[in-house]
């Protein structure tokens, strides 16, 4: 059947230098063939060898010149979606863009719908359902690691996973089903036992993608982190050394701050979603009391606490309140105003916590510390390092389900075989968990959910 070939203004819709306007199909060479003329006013784009660039220009049905442009032209199957794909480079002006446009669309093609090129590179079987929501997860990275690990679900890390546990869970259910349907042949004496370490050891690979998937969120979106402390410690000194600009209004007024300031910023690599709080304290300011008890909820919801304390002066019970609040807490503690005369001391604050938190000596005046800071935050969740190469991160909440379900299968996988459940009993679970797994790589998906999935991507892509 013929397929529609497709069109897409593929960069910004702004008045900037080009744009590139995407056009894949079966008819892709000839609609652009009929509205593009070289430099000697001549049609022969389809004429033009795979993977070459022309110039020339794109010309309206009475044969006017409208732009000056490059056209590439890629032939399937070597293309991005494995089907003819033709870009025009034109200038970036937003109305000779929709101009070029609409001699394409007049020309025979249609607009695309959101994420379609890339939807038919899945269709057409050049890539798998990780690898095409790879390419959005590229586009919309915050910051490298989010990146590093969206190139590497492009380059296919967690398909190439994946199939592997697919192909072992498969031999599992293949060696069954034959042996039931052939016992003369084909015994399964001694078999439970084996499929039980067999079992153990695809729930340990499982696991492990699993746990990955905690981090792999939190430093894809950014770490959820608040500032707290009393008043006047220094959190919107610090808010504003972090961010580079004077966000947050400092003064030496205790409780300057009554409401949360929110701003993300990147930090060695990774993404910090930045809260600033009311300084934490028993108040009878009605205001000030709401803001210290919106601080409160936003610190239970934190995946990073800065606790900020004042060096300069001795603790009191309002850090005790802080100090319990935080206790199950990932935290960094700043002593801050280190440059005065100190009494407060690492030594001090290190008895008031069970676990070795990191205490960092800073002066947001003399802008020290920050250095160590953002080591600290490194070191924290990325164990000083991304490891790109030998590790896979799940950041997609589908994946994640995905394994989930996987998991748990081949859990109650393990569960029939201790209480010596009959075999097509570990049959139906393996099955279950080769169908799960196959929803992330597209192998087991409906046209629902992947119109879902593709509806999210941007036009043109």
């Amino acid at each position: 059947m013929k397929t529609s070939t497709i069109a897409a203004i593929s960069t910004a819709m702004t008045n900037s230098g080009i744009a590139i306007i995407r056009i894949s199909g079966e008819e892709a060479i000839p609609i652009v063939h009929s509205v593009f003329v070289n430099k000697k006013n001549q049609k022969c784009l389809d004429s033009y060898r795979s993977h070459t660039i022309h110039y020339g220009y794109i010309v309206d049905e009475k044969g006017v010149s409208v732009d000056e442009v490059m056209v590439s032209v890629m032939k399937a199957p070597h293309s991005y979606t494995m089907e003819d794909i033709v870009e025009i480079n034109c200038h970036g002006g937003v109305y000779i863009v929709q101009k070029i446009m609409e001699i394409v669309i007049h020309a025979g093609a249609r607009a695309a719908e959101p994420g379609e090129f890339t939807k038919r590179a899945f269709l057409n079987g050049r890539i798998d359902l990780s690898r095409a929501e790879a390419v959005m997860d590229i586009i919309s990275s915050k910051n490298e690691f989010a990146l590093q690990s969206s190139m590497q679900m492009l380059k296919g890390s967690l398909f190439h996973l994946i199939k592997n546990i697919r192909e072992e869970i498969l031999y599992e259910i293949a060696f069954i089903e034959s042996a039931l349907d052939d016992p003369e042949h084909i015994s399964l004496e001694n078999y439970p036992e084996k499929l039980h370490e067999k079992s153990s050891s695809l729930c340990e690979k499982l696991k492990k993608l699993l746990d990955s998937a905690h981090d792999g969120k939190l430093l894809k979106e950014g770490i959820q982190t608040v500032i707290v402390g009393k008043p006047n410690v220094g959190k919107s000194s610090f808010l504003n050394l972090l961010i580079g600009d004077e966000k947050a209004i400092v003064t030496d007024i205790a409780g300057t701050t009554r409401d949360i300031l929110e701003e993300t910023i990147s930090l060695g690599g990774i993404t910090l979603n930045i809260t600033d709080t009311a300084g934490i304290r028993n108040t009878d300011d009605i205001v000030e009391k709401i803001g210290v008890e919106r601080a409160k909820k936003v610190l239970e919801e934190a995946d990073l606490v800065i606790y900020m304390i004042d060096a300069s002066t001795p603790i009191d019970e309002n850090d005790f309140d802080i100090i319990h609040m935080i206790a199950d807490k990932k935290a960094i503690i700043l002593l801050n105003k280190s440059d005065l005369d100190v009494c407060v001391t690492e030594e001090e604050i290190g008895t008031y916590f069970s676990d070795n938190r990191k205490i960092i000596r800073t002066s947001m005046t003399q802008e020290e510390g920050m250095d160590c800071f953002t080591k600290t935050v490194k070191d924290m969740f990325l164990e000083g390092k991304i490891s790109y190469n030998d590790e896979v991160y799940i950041t997609n909440i589908r994946h994640k389900e995905a394994i989930k379900d996987a998991y748990e299968s081949m859990l109650q996988v393990k569960k029939s075989i201790e209480n010596s459940m009959p075999e097509d009993f570990y049959s139906i679970d393996l099955m279950s968990a080769y169908a799960s797994l196959g929803t992330i790589i597209g192998e087991e998906v409906g046209e629902d959910l992947v119109n879902e999935i593709f509806s999210k991507f941007c036009m043109g892509k």
